[in-house]
């Protein structure tokens, strides 16, 4: 034979199909007549394409290496007719310029389908303590008269007279380089090799209709806005009945009316007279449990010591109270606030009492002083006014 393939392609002998691949790429590339300025560079394309032609399908490639005839039509005889009787194809070069595998052959009708996101709003106690929320979906499911398969009772796929089942077809351009083969989807049955004569009147042939149903989603204690469920092959159902995609609800906690959350914790304000901060006293309030209907009795609430003297913007923390730990054991805090109120409507028994006590104290007279506070004093009470 008079043309070394294996020289054109500057490959060994026993290079690997990727080594060819890759060695056709970059010659084809640098002397493709569209990019090169060479004036030869379109002869040496011409050759390089042929040999690839020849090297690249496994096949040929052994007929060529025993000594035959490969192309059928002599190795010297150019481009003529393009690459023996079959032309040059096109979509071959873009595969291997690009890296890139075209598909062959039909395609499956049947295909996974999308995943779906949907939002559940939750309020703060089930999202803290879990719940079994049911959520209402608009998908894609199988369709109950054709059970998938697109087509009326009786009926059924049959080939396609375009591309005689192949799901593809070829058009052939002649060029200055030779025949050019390129292969495209058919456009009868859309590259599934067959068509549906018959049709499902329900689904159109797509083998699944939308419909609203509802699901029973299953809320795990301690969750917070943001976090997604992941309901695995409950989103839409693929065409031609193909399994479902995956369904991942997120979670949209509401603000409470009296708790504040942050992180694990629970934060609130209580307002207590001046009396009980001056005094000390117990105070019983309701936690977080008391929005559940099947609460505990004993849980629903829990006493706050305040101890004498206590002043505005104090927080008592009580343990144990806040919001159970997202797959872990225990709980945050429920830290609670306390607003001291001063009276602003005295009768005058109540206005003669504190003046008494004034004078037993020695505050008939008062100069005021200036105290410096840290930031958590004033970032107590900035956060507890916000969370009302």
């Amino acid at each position: 034979m008079s043309t070394d393939y294996y020289e054109t392609l500057g490959v060994a002998r026993d290079a690997s199909p990727e080594q060819i691949k890759k060695a056709y790429r970059q010659l084809a590339m640098k002397l493709h007549p569209d990019v090169a300025n060479e004036a030869d560079a379109s002869e040496k394309f011409k050759k390089v394409a042929e040999a690839y032609e020849v090297l690249g399908d496994p096949k040929k490639r052994d007929l060529y290496d025993r000594g035959g005839d490969p192309l059928g039509g002599g190795m010297g005889g150019g481009f003529n007719g393009g690459f023996g009787a079959g032309g040059f194809d096109f979509t071959n070069l873009v595969d291997a310029m690009f890296g890139q595998q075209t598909s062959r052959g039909p395609r499956s009708r049947t295909r996974r389908g999308q995943d779906a996101l949907v939002r559940l709003d939750l309020d703060l106690a089930e999202a803290a303590f879990g719940t079994t929320k049911p959520l209402r979906v608009d998908t894609a499911v199988l369709c109950p008269r054709c059970n998938g398969s697109g087509a009326n009772e009786g009926s059924k796929p049959v080939t396609c007279a375009t591309c005689h089942g192949q799901g593809e077809v070829t058009h052939v351009q002649r060029s200055f380089i030779g025949d050019i083969r390129t292969t495209s989807p058919c456009p009868t049955c859309r590259g599934y090799g067959t068509v549906i004569p018959d049709p499902c009147v329900e689904c159109a042939g797509d083998g699944r209709v939308r419909s609203n149903r509802t699901i029973n989603v299953k809320i795990p204690a301690g969750v917070s806005t943001g976090n997604r469920i992941h309901l695995a092959a409950h989103g839409e159902v693929g065409p031609g009945g193909g399994p479902a995609g995956d369904l991942y609800v997120e979670l949209e906690v509401e603000p409470h009316e009296v708790f504040r959350r942050d992180g694990d914790n629970l934060e609130m304000v209580l307002k207590i007279p001046m009396t009980a901060a001056a005094l000390g006293t117990e105070v019983r309030i309701a936690t977080l449990e008391a929005d559940l209907a099947d609460a505990d009795a004993d849980a629903i609430s829990a006493t706050v010591t305040i101890p004498p003297g206590t002043q505005s913007g104090t927080r008592v923390a009580l343990d144990g109270k806040g919001v159970p730990r997202l797959r872990s054991a225990g709980r945050g805090q429920l830290g609670v606030t306390l607003l001291v109120q001063t009276p602003t409507k005295l009768d005058s028994e109540q206005r003669e009492l504190l003046r008494q006590l004034a004078e037993v104290r020695e505050e008939t007279s008062v100069n005021g002083s200036v105290q410096k506070h840290g930031s958590g004093f004033f970032g107590r009470l900035r956060d507890a006014f916000a969370g009302q």
